[in-house]
């Protein structure tokens, strides 16, 4: 009555007799890397086209500029230089527009699928572990059953 009990061995026994499934944690982890890498595909992805419609525009931009910096003999063709450069910039504007539009359109379809498929690969991962768990401490109990009936 004087002895400590050994709450360690208790505590020890009582692990040991509920197994964790460390797989678990790396199936987890391996799957949410591969989520990592295809996210980041896909903003990669968008940045590059992004970036090409963006040196695109100001190439075309500069061209027209060229365009109209051009030394002129009448000085009415100065005039129509400078309109029909704000209507190429104009145009270009509503074009580039509507193709960061498409980019950003992709990437928001994208994203939803990579989600979608995210959460129904959680949800089946997590389904697996729970059934695995249930398992072993359904064996677990039964064990410690059977040697208790001893």
């Amino acid at each position: 009555m004087t002895k400590t009990p050994d709450m360690t061995k208790a505590f020890q026994d009582m692990m040991a007799a509920f197994p964790v499934d460390a797989s678990a944690f790396q199936n987890a982890f391996k799957t949410q890397a591969a989520f990592g890498e295809k996210f980041s595909k896909v903003a990669i992805e968008a940045a590059e086209k992004s970036t090409e419609i963006t040196a695109k525009w100001t190439k075309d931009t500069l061209a027209k500029l060229g365009d109209m910096a051009k030394a002129k003999a009448d000085p009415a063709d100065y005039t129509k230089s400078v309109t029909d450069y704000a209507s190429a910039a104009a145009e270009m504007a509503a074009e580039n527009l509507a193709a960061f539009a498409e980019v950003a359109k992709k990437v928001q379809m994208e994203t939803v699928e990579l989600m979608l498929a995210a959460g129904k690969e959680v949800s089946e991962d997590a389904t697996a572990v729970v059934k695995k768990a249930t398992n072993e401490v359904t064996t677990a109990a039964k064990k410690a059953a059977a040697s208790a009936a001893k």
